[in-house]
């Protein structure tokens, strides 16, 4: 949505048909995060990781994202997720974050892009999509 992926376009346009969004508020700290990749890596210039971090800040002040609080219950339930994922499943812990989000949030599916997240959706029960295979 901020940077010009490939599928940076689609994004934009699920999302302003989409009747409902949202997302963990551990997205707080991972998008500024993203940035931060972005730039260390050298396809953002340290100015534009500084103005897309302050932009996404922006949006999050003027509540332009819907976040779902992460809570000490959340953090149990990814646990008690992690603990019975199959050791083949690959799945780092800001995207197990999302994923009990979305279940205690009685989501059906989880969009993204991480192949590994994609992957570990169906584990629990969600649809896993991607904007990148539509």
């Amino acid at each position: 949505m901020y940077l010009d992926s490939a599928c940076a376009a689609a994004v934009r346009k699920l999302i302003a048909r989409a009747s409902h969004t949202c997302s963990s508020s551990w997205a707080f700290i991972e998008v500024p995060c993203v940035f931060h990749r972005h730039t260390r890596e050298g396809s953002l210039t340290s100015r534009q990781g500084t103005e897309l971090i302050d932009l996404f800040r922006t949006h999050v002040e003027a509540d332009l994202w819907n976040f779902l609080p992460v809570t000490d219950a959340i953090l149990r339930t990814t646990a008690t997720l992690v603990r019975g994922l199959p050791a083949s499943v690959p799945l780092r812990a800001g995207d197990a974050i999302h994923v009990a989000t979305a279940l205690e949030a009685g989501e059906p599916e989880l969009w993204t892009n991480d192949r590994h997240l994609l992957a570990a959706a169906a584990h629990f029960g969600l649809a896993g999509r991607s904007v990148a295979k539509r």
